[in-house]
């Protein structure tokens, strides 16, 4: 999967309608340039669009709709209306002054997941993060920033957690290592905040929250975060989302996806259960109180 994609809108929208056009035109056993041609566009054209790598016009989709024999009003209808939603802008449009590019089909991702493991070794996932810690970590990526755009982009980032409130909420698996508890971003009033949000966390359905001692020693993901999203539509593979300083990778390839689900499905066995992660969570705090962190 490409780093980036051409124009805004639903990542998972896109590749929704990409992966059904791309069903259609070989059931009809046509070549893309075949279907390019209809719509006046070159076989690349085709290809991107078959990705979910570009926007969509209305009027090539129902030019190769019928190319591809569909001719039933409901199902051209159907395909037009996740058309429709694969252009509209998304939520996190309206913070693009603050938001890296590379990111952005994250967040589109995110949105339409069902399920997310995550694994952290520095900082508690964004998704769980107080106002005040994602404060200090956004302080740490961008030592710069003035406040307003520090105030901009935790904003952002306090709206991304109101995924995990809505109706139909993704489940979020997430191991952290010791450490990430252990690090006093923003300092022990902010961390002490921090695992006070993370306690009540573990109370939350769908959310199940894990810890890697120190005391396990080495483990399966030494090689740093990732996370693995997957979505309720069958024709997705799942993502696996690995973040980097200025730019991030998105791999679906179903070996690459295989060797990341079974490093974390490892860790879910190493890591301390998640009926033991609010006591964990407390001795941190009884930590903190007595100054030991």
């Amino acid at each position: 999967m490409a780093e980036e994609h051409d124009l805004g809108g639903s990542t998972v929208r896109r590749l929704q309608v990409g992966t059904h056009l791309r069903a259609l035109r070989r059931a009809g056993g046509l070549s893309r340039e075949e279907a390019g041609y209809v719509i006046r566009a070159s076989e690349s054209k085709i290809s991107r669009m078959e990705l979910g790598r570009v926007g969509f016009k209305e009027r090539d989709i129902v030019d190769l709709l019928k190319l591809y024999g569909v001719d039933d009003q409901a199902e051209q209808d159907r395909v037009l209306a996740l058309v429709r939603e694969a252009n509209a802008p998304s939520w996190w449009q309206s913070y693009s002054d603050v938001l890296d590019t590379w990111f952005q089909n994250y967040l589109d991702l995110e949105q339409a997941a069902e399920l997310i493991r995550t694994y952290e070794v520095q900082f508690v996932p964004g998704l769980l993060q107080t106002d005040a810690y994602a404060r200090a970590v956004i302080r740490l990526g961008h030592g710069d920033a003035g406040p307003a755009e520090i105030d901009r982009r935790a904003a952002l980032r306090m709206r991304r957690k109101q995924l995990l409130r809505r109706a139909e909420a993704p489940r979020l698996w997430a191991v952290l290592d010791e450490a990430v508890l252990r690090r006093p971003i923003g300092g022990r009033d902010v961390l002490r905040e921090q695992i006070l949000a993370l306690i009540e966390t573990c109370e939350s359905p769908n959310v199940r929250l894990q810890v890697v001692p120190f005391g396990s020693g080495g483990h399966a993901a030494a090689g740093g975060a990732f996370s693995i999203l997957r979505f309720p539509h069958d024709e997705l593979p799942d993502v696996v989302y690995i973040e980097h300083l200025t730019s991030a990778l998105y791999l679906d390839r179903r070996e690459e996806v295989d060797q990341y689900a079974a490093a974390i499905g490892r860790l879910f066995i190493e890591a301390d259960p998640p009926a033991k992660t609010p006591r964990f969570l407390e001795k941190i705090l009884d930590e903190l109180d007595s100054g030991k962190i």
